[in-house]
């Protein structure tokens, strides 16, 4: 998969997703509507779907940086080098220059975020700039560059406000129908429809994981290999793989919901199991950095 395609096949998935999306909320309202014999939760259900697209679209990195705590844009006062590096390899990738974030946290990790290239933002931690050497540390850029020219980022970040409504929903669908057993009215038929809902309500989480699992793995072996060709050394972002890999500490802003936007997962989850390994939101760091190291071979 060429850069290119990468890019029309991840604007075709965001606009999948959020009509996704909304066909389950509006389905979720009218399931609500029929169970308490109340027409406006359809309505509401409608209205909330429409407003979380439209949120989720324009103002995704805005919810993002404000999750994970971010601090900024940082200006060249600030961080010169920071500036300098970020500044140079956009202008080598033909990319305006993104806005910069910082993440006060030892853990060291990055992600891009933004609606397209006029709006994008690359945040880092604190870690990152005190762990990594300067060409590390242009490796990491260049990845997140990366992710800016295929259009990564507009997907990534629909995806963890949509994650997030859906999670909320499961809950108030579990209220609701914990509510609902209890009504006297109740009769074999509606208690048959409850326990359907029920399941619905358990599998919505699952629903959410599996969006996040269908942002494909492979976008990251693209972006090491576009980033290690943009600054023609791959041999620094593999190197700031293994540093990042190693280091212990999890980020502390991190939740599920964001943990697929950083380089490597932020949570440091620890998964050896064939099983456990098919629900990563990152592939394995140790076949990245293989095949960077391949690159120069």
């Amino acid at each position: 998969m060429t850069l290119y395609t990468q890019a029309e096949t991840n604007i075709r998935r965001t606009w999948f997703f959020i009509f996704f999306f909304c066909l389950l909320v509006i389905g979720i309202g009218w399931f609500f509507s029929y169970l308490f014999e109340a027409p406006w939760l359809l309505v509401f259900a409608v209205i909330l779907a429409s407003t979380q697209s439209f949120l989720s679209y324009w103002y995704s990195d805005k919810i993002v940086l404000s999750s994970v705590k971010a601090q900024g844009p940082l200006t060249k006062e600030d961080n010169p080098e920071l500036y300098r590096i970020v500044e140079n390899l956009s202008i080598t990738a033909g990319l305006p220059m993104p806005r910069i974030y910082l993440i006060n946290d030892l853990s060291p990790n990055a992600f891009a975020t933004g609606r397209d290239a006029q709006h994008a933002v690359i945040c880092v931690t604190s870690g990152l700039l005190e762990k990594l050497e300067k060409v590390e540390l242009e490796g990491v850029i260049s990845h997140e560059l990366s992710h800016i020219g295929n259009r990564d980022i507009l997907l990534d970040s629909v995806i963890v406000v949509l994650v997030g409504v859906i999670s909320l929903l499961a809950d108030w669908f579990l209220r609701g129908l914990r509510y609902s057993s209890r009504r006297e009215e109740d009769n074999n038929a509606n208690l048959l429809f409850l326990l359907v809902g029920i399941v619905g309500a358990l599998l919505a989480p699952l629903a959410a994981t599996l969006l996040q699992l269908a942002i494909s793995r492979r976008r990251e072996f693209l972006a090491d290999a576009t980033g290690a060709l943009l600054t023609r050394y791959p041999e620094g972002l593999a190197r700031a793989l293994e540093k990042i890999a190693q280091d212990p500490l999890p980020l502390k802003s991190a939740t599920t919901a964001t943990a697929h936007l950083f380089i490597a997962d932020p949570l440091k989850k620890k998964q050896t199991s064939w099983f456990s390994k098919l629900w990563l939101t990152h592939p394995p760091i140790e076949e990245r950095i293989k095949a960077l190291r391949e690159m120069n071979a």
